[in-house]
């Protein structure tokens, strides 16, 4: 099967000749004249090749780029006139395989053929790693095979080839970073930096320097002019964990250099340009933090342009086993060891509520390993077994600082697992009605297949 090409041109000869030129590369063809045509022969079927002329009819062919770097594995070719290569290399800035002058070197343009094709060959072939591995349980740094981390890498997949903004939400220890990481190294911006911080780590009075850089004398000890993170990120991905700390005042001007793609730095007259995607995280529920005054609500809606919630280790059924294999499997290589869990160890790890979520499971392993011999015993898994919101007989007990949203979400959960599942009763002994307690249970990811037995 051939790799397909969209051809968008609007002089007919020049279309005519592309077009054999293109097929006698090995590509078959689709050839349009207008932007609408194009338009809907995409929407039709995504091509591997889309070489597209600039000055069309009905627009400039550069407005296709934001359809064909949404979510589809498309190379793009721009032809232009002498007189458009500034709008060439703007198009190169964003994401195209290369451009061409009219009238074309044939030459060189079977070269860039050749080379697309070995680009799409090489698509092709990590497609289908990443899917085998995926099978496997492990999707790019991410381990876990569950139906609730699949879903999880089928946002990352969509999300990952465009520049959308993105917001990660989970509880603490999900593994929220390494979301962010993935969709950066599975970006067209992989190659850039990717820059992390911790808004909740850094002083207040710090932040907007941080962010957005100082000229000297902007404050005590500015002596020199700084890049803030969006400038050190440029071309690549910012990415600011726990948002919701960000003092408001802050969150205003970052919602500004989201809209406009400038930042201004502390101290500085003159705005500088940025290219910078933008991933971030935190372990609140966003429309709570909104409520309590900790979330912008504009920055929140712009945010959350594709929201990917992380699921609690708790509701990734079959991932406990895997995770703990691979930290162990990590630390032996590190040490040069062998060690392996004997199976009550695993049941031991198994009965655990994991109110940490992966990064305490990861600490459990790690402290077991270095108690442990040649076999990790049930006594080398030392758990906390008062952390969290566990149920105890007809007891619930919750630790002080579990948020309202989480206490909400175990009491729940509890209450039908005390009633073995039966919703009318449990939403009678709530005092909610039955359909607040399916709505609770969606947005948990509680649903009819995924609530062990229970039943409606």
């Amino acid at each position: 099967m051939h790799p397909m090409a969209l051809l968008v041109e609007d002089d007919e000869s020049s279309l005519d000749a592309l077009e054999k030129l293109v097929q006698s590369q090995g590509f078959d063809t689709v050839a349009v004249q207008t932007l609408e045509r194009a338009r809907t022969e995409i929407e039709d079927q995504a091509p591997d090749l889309a070489i597209l002329d600039l000055d069309l009819p009905d627009g400039n062919g550069a407005d296709l780029l934001d359809r064909l770097n949404t979510g589809l594995d498309t190379e793009v070719v721009v032809v232009t006139g002498h007189g458009s290569i500034d709008s060439a290399v703007g198009a190169l800035h964003a994401g195209v395989f290369d451009y061409l002058t009219k009238p074309l070197d044939t030459s060189r343009f079977e070269r860039v053929l050749a080379s697309v094709k070995r680009t799409l060959a090489l698509h092709k072939e990590v497609t289908q790693l990443r899917e085998n591995l995926r099978r496997l349980g492990r999707f790019d740094r991410l381990v876990g095979s569950s139906s609730a981390m699949q879903g999880v890498y089928d946002l990352i997949t969509r999300v990952a080839r465009t520049s959308s903004t993105v917001l990660v939400t989970g509880e603490t220890g999900t593994g929220k970073d390494l979301i962010a990481e993935t969709i950066h190294r599975m970006s067209r911006r992989s190659d850039k930096p990717f820059v992390p911080v911790n808004c909740g780590a850094i002083q207040p009075s710090l932040i907007e320097s941080e962010l957005f850089g100082h000229e000297p004398g902007s404050f005590t000890g500015a002596t020199r002019t700084r890049k803030g993170l969006f400038e050190q990120a440029h071309g690549g991905t910012l990415f600011l964990d726990e948002i919701t700390e960000m003092p408001m005042d802050l969150q205003v001007k970052l919602l500004r250099v989201l809209e406009s793609k400038v930042v201004q730095r502390v101290g500085g007259e003159k705005t500088v340009p940025v290219d910078t995607r933008l991933i971030a995280a935190t372990n609140r529920s966003p429309e709570a933090a909104v409520g309590d005054g900790k979330l912008r609500e504009d920055l929140f809606y712009r945010l959350k342009v594709f929201p990917i919630a992380v699921p609690p280790l708790h509701e990734r059924n079959g991932d406990l086993e895997l995770l703990a294999s691979y930290f162990l499997s990590e630390l032996n290589e590190e040490t040069e060891e062998a060690k392996r869990f004997e199976p009550a160890a695993l049941d031991r790890l198994r009965a655990h509520h994991w109110p940490g979520n992966v990064r305490e499971l990861r600490n459990v392993v790690e402290r077991a390993f270095i108690l442990a011999g040649d076999k990790i015993s049930p006594e080398h898994i030392q758990v906390e077994e008062t952390s969290g919101a566990r149920p105890t007989g007809s007891e619930l007990m919750i630790q002080v600082g579990t948020s309202i949203a989480e206490a909400e979400k175990e009491l729940i959960v509890a209450t039908l697992e005390r009633l073995d599942g039966d919703k009318k009763q449990a939403a009678q002994t709530l005092g909610i009605s039955l359909k607040t307690l399916y709505n609770r249970l969606n947005r948990y990811g509680l649903g009819r297949s995924k609530v062990r037995s229970w039943s409606g």
